[in-house]
């Protein structure tokens, strides 16, 4: 059985050179990427976003709100979108306020094509393990749902360090009992070893609960 196929990764572009979107969005659409242009980033606002890869490559000067303050903006809304800067003004200060914010690449105009593409390239991968690991977290969340409270309470002690004869004497049952509701979680959760429960629980933010 074939997996499912990736949907059409998506470029925006957002720049207030109509010529610039235009020209980008044929290079994007070139290689196969589908391409969304805005003249400014309020009209990326009111855009629906994809369920796809995407990343975005983002005019640092741009009317009303700046290319570097609308990464703050997206940052703060958790749009979690890799960001491409492209500019005809840039300066260092510029560029490592861009990076140091988690920019992918910063790019002075005129770039060449395959420069673009490649940070492009590499926006979008980082794009698919984001998305990777919120598809993870979703399906570790759904099996942690699936424990009962119990269970759940001797998770958080198992993977704070505990020993199953600590963990009988904190909750007021037999070792015997620990021993079954540990053997569940490690089930339920699909962990092969104690050490991937502790990844899970820290994944999923479980902590024990202050005695």
């Amino acid at each position: 059985m074939n997996a499912r196929a990736e949907p059409q990764p998506t470029v925006f572009v957002i720049d207030d050179d109509i010529s610039v979107r235009e020209g980008l969005s044929a290079l994007f659409r070139s290689v196969g990427l589908q391409a969304k242009a805005f003249a400014s980033a309020p009209e990326f606002l009111q855009s629906k976003l994809p369920d796809s890869p995407s990343c975005m490559v983002l005019d640092v000067r741009l009317p009303g709100l700046s290319g570097l303050d609308f990464q703050s903006e997206l940052a703060k809304a958790n749009i979690q979108i890799p960001i491409i800067f492209i500019t005809g003004h840039g300066d260092i200060p510029m560029t490592v306020r861009a990076m140091k914010a988690g920019a992918v690449e910063f790019l002075p105009k005129p770039f060449r094509d395959q420069d673009m593409l490649d940070a492009v390239q590499a926006g979008l991968e980082q794009d698919r393990e984001r998305r990777k690991r919120a598809g993870d977290t979703s399906k570790l969340k759904a099996s942690f749902d699936m424990l009962t409270p119990r269970e759940r309470e001797i998770m958080a002690f198992v993977t704070a360090g505990l020993m199953n004869k600590q963990i009988a004497g904190e909750i007021g049952v037999s070792e015997v009992t620990v021993k079954l509701h540990r053997g569940n979680v490690m089930r339920k959760m699909g962990a092969k070893s104690l050490a991937e429960l502790v990844r899970m629980a820290d994944a999923l933010g479980v902590r024990r609960a202050k005695s």
